[in-house]
């Protein structure tokens, strides 16, 4: 099992989970809540598919709060690229700021590894 498996299911769950969140704000935006509700638990379903498993996986080599970084880095980048090429809004500077914040996080974290190595 290799330590990279977790990191790909992370980002299939993630554009799910996106696309889950904010996907019927596009794409049924004229349809009741109720049916926007139903379609994205469907597609919530497929997300959590690959996020419990990644979990499952990941916690074999990686500790709690490290997934959980993990997780939040992949779920920036996912919602950046959702923001500008599939709801077509405009990249400001604040993802990168926020990017910047979670590097920082991730470097927190991970951090000891680096020093054992």
């Amino acid at each position: 099992m290799t330590k990279l498996l977790p990191v790909f299911l992370l980002v299939g769950s993630n554009i799910f989970m996106t696309y889950a969140w904010y996907g019927h704000l596009k794409d049924l935006r004229g349809k009741p809540v109720l049916i926007a509700i139903l379609v994205s638990w469907g597609v919530a379903l497929l997300e959590y598919c690959l996020q419990v498993p990644a979990n499952r996986i990941g916690h074999q080599f990686y500790s709690l709060g490290q997934l959980k970084v993990m997780q939040e880095v992949i779920t920036m980048c996912v919602f950046t690229g959702f923001c500008v090429f599939y709801m077509r809004e405009k990249l400001t500077l604040d993802f990168l700021w926020a990017g910047l914040c979670l590097v920082g996080a991730a470097y927190f974290m991970f951090r000891h590894v680096a020093a054992t190595h």
